[in-house]
């Protein structure tokens, strides 16, 4: 009998035969939905024998919806969501002109869907950019619901950003001093410059565009919380929190800090962040090191500290050891969860240098947005890349393909279904990770198999276009170009 997935005491509780909600998507959605809706299926059949069925429930968003309804995000389609609380989705196409920026954004936000995830791993055979793609193996926990994309902004010259100038200039003046050309005096003064040289006169209008980014401790918190979890449960070696707070101090540099705070008060017997691990494995070397000597290994420019710099730092090695130094020390750290930092530009740098280094990621939205796209290129393409959006309080989680629309390429049967058919993948893994009675395995094993179809098709050479072209222009000639449809049947053949 299909019956909705539930969550009950923290725990996902699915059922045999669960009602899943999908959205085909737009473009190329139908084709690649098809595709990937029979894998999922032969997957679930093979892993349980029989037993074991999941009863697809169509709702409605974007163009189809919209040809339908009239509405591109009808309320039945977020009614179903949150009542059946796992769902997957195809690429959905953005409405152009003013209302909702995006509908994949919408759902993230109308179901508080708080983490982006984005598990990043090669398949052999794949064609790459890097020498060593197989070295890329990391997950990407990215916020969702706070940054720019849930940002406030005023347009240049419209009223609203005036009274924001306004406001900055009466109430911070030095601040607003950092708005370049907020006044029109500052204009004139540029316009002065250019007559100078040669530039012919022109209107001088104040127009200074507007923007603010919420960035929240508790937003940060269940993020944080949420990969630090997940990294401790699939015994990763590393979460790396990513963000520019050597610029944005009291936003990205505020979302590093809660972050380690996040790890020490709720983790603090099975992680070490990376400066305690400093600390710690200076003593273990040297058992007799002095807190002073400590402090200068840690940091390099300590002899040009002032003297309440020095002070503070010794403070730090001093504390450390005081409070973990008997339960982390003598090496127990180097077998615990290791909690870092690193700024964004420097790390989309060493994920392609030093990919090693990268376990689990945890980020705000925007640097999460390019992280992931940039991960997804050593890869094979954001065709194969797959995500998924979710509330781990609730329950709720909505699948979903990475990619964009094609429309040009629509019901003509040729795109790489690879996305949706791993989000399917992710999909189950999360099915059969959410507790409840002795059916958990199944939907694992079933995810097991998917990897094993798509590992077996791609090493046999057996890809759509987008793979047999990058294959091909790298000298390979045995490649099979296939159909979206007939990849989905090599990748079934290869489950065994």
């Amino acid at each position: 009998m299909p019956s909705p997935i539930t969550m009950q005491s923290g725990r996902l509780n699915v059922p045999a035969n669960p009602i899943i909600p999908f959205i085909e998507g737009d473009g190329t959605g139908p084709d690649i939905w098809r595709a990937s809706v029979r894998v999922i299926d032969a997957a679930v059949h093979k892993a349980s024998g029989g037993k074991y069925q999941i009863h697809w429930h169509e709702v409605l968003a974007g163009e189809k919806a919209f040809n339908k309804t009239g509405n591109w995000l009808p309320d039945a389609t977020i009614d179903d969501f949150k009542k059946y609380l796992v769902g997957i989705k195809g690429p959905l196409t953005t409405p152009i002109g003013g209302g909702i920026r995006s509908l994949n954004v919408a759902l993230r936000q109308l179901l508080d869907l708080y983490v982006c995830l984005r598990p990043v791993r090669w398949f052999k055979g794949v064609p790459s950019p890097v020498k060593r793609p197989q070295d890329c193996d990391m997950v990407i926990f990215r916020e969702n619901t706070e940054d720019i994309y849930a940002g406030i902004e005023m347009a240049a010259g419209t009223p609203e950003a005036q009274k924001v100038l306004d406001f900055l200039q009466q109430t911070f003046p030095k601040d607003f001093a950092k708005v370049r050309f907020g006044t029109k005096a500052a204009g004139d003064a540029w316009q002065s410059a250019l007559q100078a040289i040669g530039s012919p006169a022109r209107d001088n209008p104040v127009q200074v565009g507007i923007g603010f980014k919420p960035v929240s401790y508790l937003g940060t918190e269940r993020l944080v919380h949420s990969a630090i979890s997940f990294a401790l449960k699939e015994k990763k070696k590393s979460v790396t929190l990513v963000h520019k707070g050597n610029i944005m101090k009291f936003t990205e540099g505020s979302f590093k800090d809660w972050g380690y705070k996040v790890a020490v008060q709720f983790f603090r017997a099975q992680v070490v962040t990376e400066r305690e691990s400093w600390i710690l494995g200076n003593r273990d070397a040297n058992p007799g090191l002095s807190a002073e000597a400590n402090a200068k290994m840690i940091d390099p420019g300590y002899d040009m500290m002032t003297a309440d710099q020095k002070a503070k730092i010794v403070k730090e090695v001093e504390a450390v050891l005081a409070s973990i130094g008997s339960t982390h020390g003598d090496g127990k750290w180097k077998s615990m969860l290791l909690i870092k930092d690193s700024i964004a530009d420097i790390t989309l740098q060493q994920v392609l240098t030093r990919p090693k280094d990268f376990d689990v990621i945890a980020c705000m939205n925007l640097n999460g947005d390019y992280l992931s796209d940039a991960l997804a290129a050593q890869i094979g393409g954001i065709g194969i890349a797959p995500g998924a959006n979710i509330n781990y309080v609730s329950g709720h989680a909505i699948f979903e393909a990475t990619h964009g629309t094609a429309p040009k390429y629509a019901n003509l049967d040729q795109v790489n279904p690879g996305s949706v058919i791993l989000s399917g993948e992710m999909m189950l893994r999360y099915m059969g990770g959410g507790g409840g009675s002795g059916g958990d395995k199944i939907w694992s094993d079933a995810a097991d198999l998917i990897i094993k179809g798509m590992d077996g098709a791609i090493s046999a050479k057996t890809v759509t276009y987008d793979f047999e072209r990058l294959m091909k222009a790298e000298g390979d000639t045995s490649v099979k170009k296939v159909k979206c449809s007939e990849f989905a049947d090599a990748v079934i053949k290869h489950m065994g």
